[in-house]
């Protein structure tokens, strides 16, 4: 049997990886400047992570959500304190996609209307819904097309307002700072604005924290940068450091009766150990701090840089994005083969994504920036 063919795939075989650094199969060391999509907050294989695995799978794995599971409730603790959201509640489920799903779902049957604003150059995940809200038709079967969605410009107040005034809107949906999208930050003023229109019209406000939050810009959730408040916060990535995770925070507001949500493996009680240990080392190891104070060294140093061929940075904590004058494709290949060094792409071709582990530190920044003004010269 053949693998469906979806995913273009560099010859790298990974075998091995700890902290911000990765190994092939050929014993090529890597430095880790993507973590995966966002997804590597604490550092791969930390020895509290692992321990803490290891003694849950060899006591019980997982069972479903028929049955008491205090881990859930140890993980909705933590949470709600790093998160400063105790008064919020937390469902659990088991990808960014699923959570974004439930959270446009939770929206319509708070308020029973139907119409989502999204945002040009948005990624919220490929499932039903979510994909009919991501600005990519490439990836919208005909299936998923409906006309309850608006894709409306980014940080277009006025192309807002007026969606409001001609629709009956259930929720508008944005990311903390755009991912996928280029490292696009939604300006403060137009944040607020979709606040004010969400209370005035009895609209939920859908902050997704996908790749964004987890404390990846130096704060808990990107729109923490700002003085404003979602109805409901979207969780993944990060939030398992590579187990398979996600989560909603949902405001008080919103009334829970059985049956509404649900979900065979979320909240399980291997994910659920995995959460509450990232979130044990981030609150530890202060790797919030560490993500906005290496952020701004690498977002200072990048703009510091004697080359022609840097049009752009973009970013706040350790989500960065490198716009170029030209395709950024040929530098990524170069940094990743000649200088061993993983970076993302983004679906705006000029720009490159920088995503590492929340707790690189200095030596590892310096390296990341050496070996990239190495292959821009």
């Amino acid at each position: 049997m053949n693998l469906f063919n979806v995913y273009p795939l560099f010859d790298i075989e990974p075998v091995k990886a700890e902290g911000c650094y990765v190994w092939d199969k050929n014993g090529n060391q890597y430095l880790d400047f993507y973590g995966g999509h966002a997804v590597i907050s604490i550092g791969h294989s930390h020895p509290h992570y692992v321990n803490k695995i290891s003694k849950q799978v060899s006591e019980l794995g997982f069972y479903s959500n028929s049955i008491q599971n205090p881990l859930q409730q140890e993980l909705a603790d933590k949470l709600g304190k790093a998160s400063r959201k105790d008064e919020y509640s937390l469902f659990l489920c088991n990808s960014g996609a699923e959570a974004n799903e439930n959270a446009l779902k939770l929206a319509s049957f708070h308020n029973e209307k139907k119409k989502v604003i999204s945002f040009t150059n948005s990624f919220h995940g490929r499932t039903s819904l979510a994909v009919a809200a991501t600005d990519n038709l490439n990836i919208v079967a005909p299936i998923n097309e409906t006309k309850n969605t608006l894709i409306l410009p980014f940080n277009d107040e006025s192309a807002l307002e007026n969606a409001f005034k001609q629709n009956d809107i259930c929720a508008v949906i944005i990311e903390g700072i755009q991912g996928v999208g280029g490292i696009n930050i939604p300006e403060e003023s137009f944040l607020k604005r979709i606040t004010d229109l969400c209370q005035s019209y009895n609209t939920v406000f859908i902050a997704d924290e996908v790749q964004s939050g987890y404390g990846r810009t130096g704060k808990f959730f990107a729109i923490d940068h700002y003085d404003i408040e979602a109805d409901i916060y979207t969780m993944a990535k990060g939030m398992g450091n590579g187990f398979p995770i996600g989560g909603l925070l949902i405001h008080p507001k919103f009334k829970s009766k059985h049956g509404m949500l649900g979900t065979t493996f979320g909240g399980n009680h291997l994910a659920c150990t995995a959460g509450i240990s990232v979130l044990e080392i981030i609150e530890k190891e202060k790797l919030i701090k560490n993500a906005n104070t290496m952020g701004q060294y690498l977002i200072k140093e990048l703009r510091q840089l004697s080359t022609t061929k840097i049009k752009d940075i973009r970013g706040k904590g350790l989500m960065i994005g490198i716009e170029l004058f030209e395709e950024a494709s040929s530098i990524r290949k170069r940094l990743l083969f000649e200088e061993k060094v993983f970076t993302g792409s983004a679906s705006s071709k000029n720009t490159i994504r920088l995503l590492p582990p929340l707790s690189i530190s200095k030596v590892e920044a310096d390296l990341f920036l050496e070996n990239f003004e190495k292959v821009l010269k």
